[in-house]
């Protein structure tokens, strides 16, 4: 493709000049004697190049580069003065020139400027592509808040991408930890009700003494302690998304009010004869077997046929260890600008003990590892010996002040009590109670703590 130049100068004879010589080069050259001709020939196409001098009659060089950066147009500017100072020549590159050529100049000076001027262009245009490309991969491996190029999950991003268009009921299942929440929340997003509220509840964290009326609301003086009315769950989530985690958490007769509301679309509030419209996108999660639970008599058969339209089931973290690297710069880039710190890469040897790691906790359990290693971390590298033990990390002896990152006790109680609630959820596979009981703690007090540190 022919190059495109406008030379801009108020002497005809080096107009004359540098336009032969430049379309000898194979060039295509337009000439104009100021820079309010140069600005009429712009108006009228695209030069890939502008050799403009400074001092012109009418508007000189400098203004003419101003109007050219005010307007946003592309064309590399190289400038040419008889006149020049070194300063002058620094002002003219920070007003957006790409170079400055002093008068007089030999046709070798004025090829190499170019010449250097094209390549970079292309490398612009190449870096240009390449970050698109690059962009366009990064969008098609990632739903909502979940980064995944392993087949198992495009595929899951494909068919949540295609249920968000419709206000269908999901069944999200999976192991604890896989990021079912995050599905929904893309589901949520990418739906025609993303500008409505995502209301999200997790069904074993509510006393079941107090489910109906936290699921439906209740009236004023519906009984002790209800003072005023109050909307439930699913009028907060009016014309928008219900996300019911640990589904299978929920008692029997709850499941027959629930089962209701999804078949007429309407709530009674606890207390009050009157039912209320409500237009409300339900998404559940579980990390159980519904179906065992229906054969056990633990969950109602027609609750599962109506929450299960269409299932939406994330594989464990060891079934798709080929996302491990991007998973691990994903969560690292999110805990540093949250955390603070420098930490830029993690070293191929501490990489390796993570992928052969079987990750019971699945992806909450890496982002729980990873925010250790970066609090541990004294350099830009996530090194082995800043892995838990049970990765294979090589632990040195270290000082408690060493090993927590910090002198303040405040902060130290804050690190140890998330990293033993972590491992206890673990351990438990998420179950609250049992995990309360391993810490030593009272229900109550636990699903504070949970919330407290975002567990």
């Amino acid at each position: 493709m022919v190059q495109t130049i406008l030379v801009i100068d108020d002497e005809a004879n080096m107009r004359h000049l540098l336009s032969a010589l430049l379309t000898k080069q194979g060039y295509k050259v337009d000439v104009a004697g100021n820079g309010a001709e140069g600005l009429d020939w712009m108006n009228r196409g695209q030069y890939d190049f502008v050799l403009c001098d400074l001092r012109m009659p009418v508007m000189d060089g400098m203004a003419f580069l101003e109007r050219v950066r005010s307007k946003g147009w592309g064309a590399t500017m190289i400038m040419m003065s008889a006149y020049g100072t070194i300063d002058q020549a620094i002002e003219t590159v920070k007003q957006g020139a790409y170079d400055y050529i002093s008068k007089p100049f030999k046709l070798e000076e004025i090829l190499l400027v170019l010449r250097k001027a094209e390549e970079r262009e292309r490398l612009r245009q190449e870096n240009k592509q390449l970050k698109e490309r690059i962009e366009a991969i990064d969008s098609q491996r990632a739903f909502g808040g979940m980064v995944g190029k392993s087949k198992a999950m495009q595929e899951i991003f494909r068919l949540a991408e295609k249920v968000a268009r419709h206000s269908t009921t999901v069944l999200i299942t999976g192991e604890s930890g896989t990021g079912k929440e995050l599905v929904a929340k893309g589901i949520h997003a990418v739906g025609k009700g993303s500008e409505a509220p995502f209301v999200a509840v997790n069904c074993g964290s509510i006393p079941e003494t107090l489910l109906e009326s936290e699921f439906f609301g209740y009236a004023k003086g519906a009984f002790t302690g209800a003072e005023r009315d109050k909307k439930g769950l699913f009028e907060e989530a009016h014309h928008g998304t219900l996300f019911l985690d640990e589904i299978g958490e929920l008692p029997l007769d709850l499941q027959v009010k629930l089962l209701r509301v999804l078949q007429e679309g309407e709530v009674r509030r606890v207390g009050e004869g009157k039912s209320r419209k409500v237009e409300v996108r339900v998404l559940a999660a579980t990390n159980k077997e519904l179906s065992d639970l229906v054969g056990q008599g633990e969950f109602r058969e027609d609750l599962y046929y109506r929450l299960n339209v269409l299932n939406i089931h994330i594989p464990p973290l060891r079934q798709r260890m080929e996302d491990m690297p991007s998973l691990c710069r994903f969560m690292v880039h999110k805990c540093t600008a949250r955390l603070g710190g420098d930490i830029q890469e993690i070293s191929p040897a501490a990489m390796e003990l993570l992928m052969r790691h079987d990750w019971p906790g699945n992806v909450r359990e890496l982002e729980n590892v990873l925010e250790r290693a970066l609090i541990l971390a004294d350099k830009q590298t996530i090194l082995p010996q800043h892995l838990p033990e049970q990765l294979g990390g090589r632990q040195e002896r270290r000082r408690i002040d060493d090993v927590l990152g910090t002198y303040s006790l405040k902060k130290a109680k804050i690190i140890m009590e998330k990293q033993l609630i972590g491992r206890a959820m673990e351990a438990t596979k998420g179950n609250k109670s049992k995990a309360a009981q391993l810490l030593e703690l009272s229900y109550p007090a636990l699903l504070a703590k949970l919330k407290e540190y975002e567990c």
